[in-house]
């Protein structure tokens, strides 16, 4: 195993153990973002229609502990709704409450850069227990069936499945989801491009080691469904995140470490052979829609479970749509931060903001960038485009210069209303090419990932800059582009001063919105404004 830099040696168990979910519990219920729900529920259906209500209010986490059927088994709690709120996650890293969603996404851009290695302990909390041969039984977990139209009982929602690659020894944590199949088979959705499914395709024709972490401190879901470069660890980037190493500790069955204070793992080999396949789906998946067929999957073949005293099973809903946006909407604070860092990284210049919309998940992105040269925005499309995570992600890339609010849907329908003119070319499209096999619009037969690896997208470049064809007129102030209509800075200083003597009776505006009002600022950065 390797990071992005050395793992410190050995260290004993500590009685600390540093942040894990026991410990974020407390801090969510200090914030009053915590609920225990103690009357009894059913993990068939119920837990899943109680989340989807409670996350489309804003709802607190919630800590299901009297679960039907699960009353005296292994594992009789469940937690869910963790980070499903802004406030959570502004909590999660340390910010202020009010911070803007540009703020965190700033945050995490910086944060994403200064990675802190794991370091390896030799025991911790999660071998408390010690589960093998007859005594594993999954079905003692109350992973919920979310949805009635899915397949089965779905334990892996919110976890990290742990795999490494055979070549560079580095790990990678991801989500991916995962049905209860027998009481020691979990059935996996695997797509060959993935991280873990280029690691299957090193270790063929034999099994793959894996352990899957349920329930540790948040940033592992929050950075494992994030979208960083094959060089990345994700160990390194939830360091970078806590500001302290993760503690991990050796797997028993498996050549695998897992957070020493997990709640649960598992531990197995996935094996390549189809022959071992079994159906896994349907399940709801994020974009909302329902996926109405099983297909053949690899499965996980439990060899090992180590637990905590009392575990807490961690999960979450999926199936965003308009309204009722999920735990995983959040994530894309991250994935936003990640495409700006990789924009970077690629050399592509004067990019200002970044955002993708969390009712799709990432696969809309907004880009704002200071404009600098023709071409500039299908330069932007074409990095993101050569990513590794556009097989999930960049579908549509919308690029807007720095007077357009990318966090504003109202700004946005008026950069598109009014900077876009198809027969200019400011709309491209690249494809076919590959693209999420879970998106509903693409038709089923091309959606076959053992045949062909991935889904399949046409790509879309909606150019919301303001165009380069025109030449500078004098009606325009000399400008290749109408300017925008604007109040001057003295004139709004004036109105300000006299606000209340208007006696219209509300505040007057903010200093953001007064900006807005005078572009003063941003005129001295983009004359053409």
């Amino acid at each position: 195993m390797s990071t992005a830099t050395e793992i410190s040696a050995l260290q004993p168990s500590s009685p600390d153990s540093g942040p894990d979910l026991r410990s974020w519990m407390d801090t969510l219920e200090a914030a009053d973002q915590l609920r225990h729900v103690t009357t009894r529920v059913d993990w068939d259906e119920e837990i899943g229609a109680v989340t989807r209500a409670n996350l489309s209010l804003g709802g607190p986490a919630l800590l299901f502990e009297n679960i039907n059927g699960h009353e005296n088994t292994r594992c009789t709690k469940f937690l869910t709704s963790g980070i499903g709120n802004r406030r959570q996650i502004r909590l999660m890293l340390g910010l202020p409450e009010g911070s803007s969603d540009a703020a965190v996404v700033r945050h995490l851009k910086e944060a994403f850069k200064q990675p802190i290695p794991p370091r390896i302990v030799e025991s911790g909390p999660v071998k408390e227990n010690i589960v093998e041969g007859d005594q594993i039984n999954l079905w003692e977990f109350p992973a919920p069936k979310w949805h009635a139209t899915d397949g089965g009982r779905y334990i892996d929602t919110f976890c990290g499945v742990v795999t490494e690659d055979k070549v560079t020894g580095r790990d990678n944590i991801g989500v991916y989801r995962g049905m209860i199949a027998d009481r020691d088979k979990i059935a996996k959705l695997l797509a060959p491009i993935q991280g873990w499914g280029g690691h299957l395709q090193q270790y063929k024709p034999e099994p793959m080691p894996v352990a899957i972490v349920y329930g540790w401190h948040d940033v592992l879901p929050f950075c494992a469904g994030s979208p960083f470069p094959k060089d990345v660890c994700e160990w390194d980037m939830m360091g970078a995140l806590l500001g302290r190493p993760v503690d991990l500790v050796a797997c028993e069955t498996v050549p695998l470490h897992v957070p020493a204070s997990a709640e649960i793992v598992v531990e197995g080999y996935l094996d390549p052979d189809p022959a071992t396949f079994l159906p896994e789906g349907p399940f709801a998946e994020y974009p909302g829609y329902l996926d109405g067929h099983a297909t053949p999957t690899p499965v996980l073949r439990v060899t090992r479970i180590t637990h905590r005293n009392d575990p807490v099973l961690r999960g979450s809903l999926e199936g965003m749509r308009p309204g009722f946006l999920v735990e995983d909407s959040m994530i894309n604070y991250a994935r936003s931060a990640i495409a700006w860092n990789l924009l970077d990284s690629l050399g592509v210049r004067g990019v200002t903001d970044v955002w993708m919309s969390q009712v799709t998940n990432g696969t809309n992105i907004v880009v704002q960038i200071h404009k600098a040269y023709r071409g500039h925005a299908q330069q932007v499309a074409a990095a993101l485009w050569g990513t590794s995570g556009s097989i999930w992600f960049y579908k549509n890339v919308t690029v807007v210069e720095e007077d357009i609010d990318i966090h504003d849907p109202e700004a946005l329908d008026w950069a598109m209303a009014y900077r876009v003119n198809a027969g200019l070319g400011d709309i491209s499209f690249y494809g076919p090419t590959l693209g999420s096999p879970l998106d509903p619009s693409t038709p089923p037969q091309k959606q076959d990932m053992a045949k062909y690896g991935s889904g399949e997208w046409t790509r879309v470049l909606i150019d919301a800059t303001r165009s380069w064809e025109f030449e500078p007129r004098p009606e325009w102030g000399g400008r290749h582009y109408p300017a925008v209509n604007t109040i001057s800075p003295a004139l709004e200083a004036r109105v300000a001063d006299r606000w209340e003597e208007y006696g219209i009776g509300i505040p007057y505006l903010d200093d953001e919105r007064r900006e807005l009002l005078t572009m003063e600022q941003l005129s001295k950065r983009l004359p053409d404004v």
